[in-house]
């Protein structure tokens, strides 16, 4: 289906409302990925059938055993613009989005039949109606947690640390007891087997239909969107980086013509990864997490490229190098939740 929109600037794109894009979740591939995750509920004889639609990002809302997904991932320019606006678009190919699925129908699961009331449940994972913290920060050692999402989410909370924990136990492909053979957080895999086992057949106790904050019912535009996302987004990124960041970036007012230090450490992301962790041996997303902390500050601080042939991707790999393994040993990284 063609939008009016599709051949709009990125900046006359910012002023359209949500509620006007008018793009659905039916005949993308997005209803692929659903029927996937869905498919393996089906395989496990799990009666929660849950609904779909788009809203503005991911969640599952309390009380509702259904899972929104964000309005970008429904069309390619939205995504562009997704990825302009915040460096990044989180579920945009299939098996990131597979995997963030699983994680939402966890929530929807545990709405359904009310599983976070479960004294067990409670015992292993701590109680729902804890708190929700702006920042968390992790611990990349411990072992009492799963690793599904980035970030150590499942570390966050415990409603998340349920979520990631069946996400893991769903995946078809998932050899959990070899993995995680030896660590606390086998217990809690135990326990979803048992429970979900119990709950094979059954039908769900809540079966509420309802789509909070569904895409037609969003009336601001994308360009406020936006500037909240980033707010919430930016409030965490770390001064420790500042004296460093500095040192290879510009914030010369001579310099203003220069491309920003923030456009050119997205460009080339994937290989200061690469590079850093052939270095370091550290994983991958392990590295990306504090990049995106480092990408998020030059933009607070309107950092550019110095006025010089040479490239700083190296001397940036270094900090990069640095600052991962501090945070790592240090306990010094906070995660925006």
């Amino acid at each position: 289906m063609a939008f009016a929109w599709e051949g709009l600037s990125s900046e006359e794109l910012l002023d359209l409302r949500l509620c006007d894009l008018g793009v659905k979740l039916e005949g993308t591939w997005l209803e692929d990925m659903t029927a996937k995750v869905c498919g393996e509920l089906r395989a496990r004889d799990l009666r929660v059938t849950p609904h779909f639609w788009l809203a503005d990002e991911w969640f599952s809302p309390d009380g509702v055993p259904g899972v929104a997904l964000p309005f970008y991932l429904a069309h390619k320019r939205l995504m562009r613009l997704e990825r302009e606006q915040m460096f990044e678009v989180e579920g945009r190919s299939k098996s990131e989005c597979v995997r963030i699925i699983r994680h939402e129908v966890g929530h929807a699961i545990d709405h359904a039949f009310g599983l976070h009331r479960r004294k067990r449940y409670q015992q292993l994972f701590g109680k729902a109606s804890e708190t929700y913290p702006d920042y968390y920060r992790p611990n990349p050692a411990s072992r009492r947690y799963v690793q599904h999402l980035d970030g150590w989410y499942a570390q966050s909370h415990p409603s998340e640390d349920f979520a990631e924990t069946f996400a893991v136990w769903l995946n078809p492909r998932s050899r959990w007891r070899r993995q995680y053979r030896g660590w606390p957080a086998l217990k809690k895999l135990e326990y979803v087997d048992e429970l979900m086992e119990d709950l094979s057949g059954v039908k769900p106790k809540v079966r509420d239909r309802s789509r909070p904050y569904s895409l037609p019912k969003l009336r601001h535009t994308l360009r406020t969107h936006y500037e909240r996302k980033r707010d919430h987004y930016t409030a965490g990124y770390s001064e420790a980086y500042d004296r460093d960041l500095l040192k290879i970036f510009s914030d010369d007012e001579a310099d203003r013509h220069r491309p920003t230090a923030a456009s050119f450490l997205r460009r080339r992301r994937r290989d200061i990864r690469e590079l850093v962790a052939k270095w370091t041996g550290e994983y991958e997303f392990t590295l990306d997490q504090v990049l995106k902390q480092m990408i998020g500050r030059c933009r607070e601080l309107k950092l550019r490229l110095r006025e010089t042939e040479e490239d700083p991707i190296v001397d940036f790999a270094i900090m990069l190098a640095v600052h991962t393994i501090h945070s790592l040993h240090r306990g010094t990284e906070w995660h925006p939740l």
